[in-house]
């Protein structure tokens, strides 16, 4: 059995004319961050409400509000883009 570590929460596009008072939603999990996160883009890029987080008990434990999740999907590409002199000092938390 495949341990999942992470889950991805998107509302479901409604089909057809009837009025409903909340949207229906699907969950997906992931073993890893990064399987979560290009599922979670291809569904925001779509349109839709996402949502994700780490299932507990996996430490440490995260949750991404659906209007945190732009900022959640570049979490990695800002540190890949080579600018060493914008890089943080881990100690003191400052730019150098």
């Amino acid at each position: 059995m495949k341990k999942h570590a992470w889950y991805v929460t998107f509302e479901i596009p409604w089909k057809g004319t009837a009025v409903r008072n909340r949207r229906s939603r699907s969950t997906e999990t992931f073993e890893t961050e990064m399987e979560a996160k290009s599922f979670a883009r291809a569904k925001f890029d779509e349109g839709l409400v996402v949502t994700a987080g780490t299932i507990i008990p996996h430490l440490p434990r995260r949750a991404i509000a659906s209007g945190n999740i732009p900022s959640w999907l570049d979490e990695g590409r800002e540190q890949g883009s080579g600018d060493a002199s914008q890089t943080p000092d881990t100690q003191s938390g400052k730019i150098e």
